[in-house]
C-alpha cells in the first residue's frame, strides 16, 4: 500500500511541475497593437538649437511618417518613412528616405510591451551582431527614449515627447 501511495504522489508531483513550467512561457506580443503607440506627433531636441519633428499616421497595417529637423528656425533636413507589418516574421519593415540621401531599409519590433528594437535589414539574419541598432522604451504613452548603438556602444540617447 505504501508503494502505491508513493507512486501516486510522484505522478501527482510530476503533473503539477509540468503545469507550473507551462505557465512560465511568455505571452506572444501583439506587434500590430504595440506599434500603434507611435501614432501621433512627436518631437525631440538635437544639437544646440535643433528640434526634430516626427509625425506618424496610420496607413493600412502600418503607418507613414514625415520627418523634419529644424535649427535656428530653418529646416535642415526632412524625410519620410513607410512602415508595414510583415506577418511572416511578425515584425515591421521600415523604408526611410531623407532628401538628398539614399533609402534605408530596416526592421523594427517590440521585444516587450514597452521596449522595441530597430536594425538595418542587412543584419536581420543575425540581429545579435548588427553593427547599428536602435533600442527604445516607452516610459509613458507620451514619452519614449531611444538609444542608438554602433558596434554595441551607445552613441546617442534621445527622448521623444508627444506633441498635443
Amino acid at each position: 500500500m505504501k508503494k502505491i501511495s508513493l507512486v501516486i504522489t510522484c505522478v501527482f508531483l510530476l503533473l503539477c511541475s509540468n503545469g507550473i513550467q507551462a505557465q512560465t512561457t511568455e505571452p506572444v506580443l501583439n506587434q500590430l497593437e504595440l506599434m500603434k503607440k507611435f501614432i501621433g506627433s512627436w518631437k525631440t531636441e538635437f544639437g544646440k538649437d535643433g528640434t526634430f519633428f516626427w509625425d506618424a499616421k496610420s496607413y493600412g497595417t502600418g503607418f507613414e511618417t514625415n520627418l523634419r529637423g529644424v535649427a535656428n528656425g530653418n529646416t535642415v533636413f526632412e524625410g519620410k518613412q513607410l512602415l508595414g507589418y510583415d506577418k511572416r516574421y511578425d515584425k515591421y519593415i521600415v523604408a526611410q528616405m531623407f532628401l538628398g540621401k539614399d533609402i534605408e531599409i530596416g526592421t523594427t519590433w517590440f521585444i516587450s510591451n514597452t521596449k522595441y528594437k530597430w536594425i538595418p535589414n542587412c543584419d536581420i539574419s543575425n540581429p545579435e551582431k548588427a553593427s547599428v541598432i536602435n533600442e527604445g522604451e516607452f516610459i509613458s504613452p507620451d514619452v519614449f527614449i531611444e538609444t542608438k548603438k554602433v558596434n554595441n556602444k551607445p552613441i546617442q540617447t534621445v527622448t521623444y515627447t508627444r506633441r498635443k
